[in-house]
């Protein structure tokens, strides 16, 4: 079984399948039907399934003839039937692994996702985890699950686990250019895996264990939590020294050796940066550890909203506004700029403050002409994004800059706003438009 997989990797004829296609399971699949294997993507979204068959760009970011490219090539399709996993020879699980309402790892998405997988398995193939979890969860959760086939990993199917590191929108980093950890416990897995995942990506990073593997997407996410919450927070004591951060931070990047540039914002959002470090307190305090650095920063990185909602509470008293009754416009709720994606978007804990206060929220983003239903926030779903115009503007007692989408008309929002409160640096950054009413960065 190993040699005849090892072959058929060799010659780009093993058919792979992908389990979901969101912004982890599409961009891979694409990417590695570009390569030159025949590529299934399932997903239980039918709609999605109809969308993508159909050519569409799902994902903004996409070249726009991407997929339809992909589709019209015959080496790629999606499917909404469990019944495609039967003829995988390589099975890749992308599902997403949020937190749950107790702020704790929720695996539900991966143990139904590795239920499906087990209904289908056979004899021989290969089955990867990408999915976020915590080090030991493949071993103890998933293989469990997959071995009530009857099967053995290691013996009679493989098991492996390599770590997403997608970056929606990044334009200089994409799926084949980023390094692959690949992990397993048994060396036929992991060679297996490594073959595979070379012939897709620039570079394969082989390590010696499943756990191995699923730490190293831990390390990532929690040194990036701990410094983005670093950041905020000399933002804070750096203003009342009267000192801008952002002007500290760009200078400090100049220093070519021991530093690296972090910015202060609104918060944190996605699935990666808000989500893995819970993951790796969660599994610490299992064992009887503990991080009691990366817990802190979890939490000032989640009261960042509130902050804000307060700054922007405080603004509008100084102007005589109170918070209860104030018109407020977001200038985005998204996540990051040019992506439409609001998973734990601070833009979207910002509005609900400063709508518990009494403030009457409105929202301007290029990606979202409806507020989608959220995970977080399902009852702002159906909101309308307001249209930009000098009068909408001066509406507004306040204008928050909340995300920094590349197509939002900043010159005019300069012009019209009252007052612009600005997260993000947007209006003083080099080259910004000049502001006509009160600017506030905070």
């Amino acid at each position: 079984m190993y040699s005849s997989l090892r072959d058929k990797i060799a010659a780009r004829e093993a058919r792979v399948t992908t389990v979901g296609l969101g912004y982890v399971g599409l961009p891979l699949a694409l990417t590695i039907s570009e390569c030159g294997f025949p590529v299934t993507g399932f997903d239980l979204n039918a709609a999605r399934v109809a969308r993508i068959n159909a050519g569409e760009r799902v994902i903004s970011y996409f070249a726009e003839d991407r997929i339809a490219k992909a589709v019209k090539g015959g080496r790629f399709s999606a499917c909404s039937d469990p019944a495609i996993l039967a003829a995988a020879d390589i099975i890749l699980i992308c599902v997403p692994t949020p937190l749950s309402a107790e702020r704790e790892p929720d695996l539900s998405y991966v143990v139904r996702a590795a239920e499906s997988v087990a209904a289908q398995l056979r004899p021989g193939q290969l089955v990867v985890l990408e999915s976020t979890v915590w080090p030991g969860a493949t071993a103890t959760v998933v293989k469990p699950i997959l071995e009530r086939s009857g099967f053995k990993a290691g013996q009679d199917f493989f098991l492996g686990f390599s770590p997403e590191r997608e970056d929606p929108g990044n334009a200089k980093f994409d799926t084949r250019s980023i390094p692959k950890i690949v992990g397993a416990d048994d060396a036929q897995s992991r060679d297996l895996l490594d073959r595979f995942y070379a012939s897709v990506v620039t570079r394969t990073v082989p390590v010696s264990s499943l756990a191995t593997a699923e730490a190293v997407k831990l390390a990532e996410n929690s040194f990036r939590t701990v410094n983005i919450a670093l950041v905020n927070e000399m933002k804070v004591a750096m203003e009342a020294m009267g000192v801008d951060v952002w002007e500290v931070v760009q200078a400090a990047a100049t220093k070519p050796f021991g530093y690296m540039p972090f910015y202060p914002g609104p918060g944190i959002g996605g699935d990666c940066i808000p989500v893995s470090p819970v993951y790796l307190s969660w599994r610490a305090r299992d064992v009887g550890s503990a991080t009691p650095i990366i817990d802190l920063a979890r939490r000032n990185n989640d009261e960042a909203p509130d902050l804000i909602a307060g700054r922007v509470a405080v603004e509008l008293g100084k102007r005589g506004r109170p918070v209860s009754g104030a018109r407020v416009l977001m200038l985005g709720i998204a996540y990051k700029k040019n992506v439409e994606d609001t998973r734990e978007s601070p833009a979207l804990a910002i509005l609900g403050r400063l709508e518990a206060m009494g403030a009457a929220c409105d929202f301007h983003d290029p990606y979202f002409p409806v507020m989608p239903v959220t995970r977080d926030h399902p009852g702002l779903a159906g909101r309308r994004s307001v249209d930009l115009s000098e009068a909408a503007l001066k509406a507004y007692d306040a204008v928050v800059v909340t995300t920094d989408h590349s197509a939002v008309d900043y010159a005019l929002v300069a012009r019209a706003a009252r007052l612009l409160l600005d997260t993000r640096n947007v209006f003083s950054a080099a080259g910004a438009p000049a502001v006509s009413g009160a600017l506030v960065k905070i």
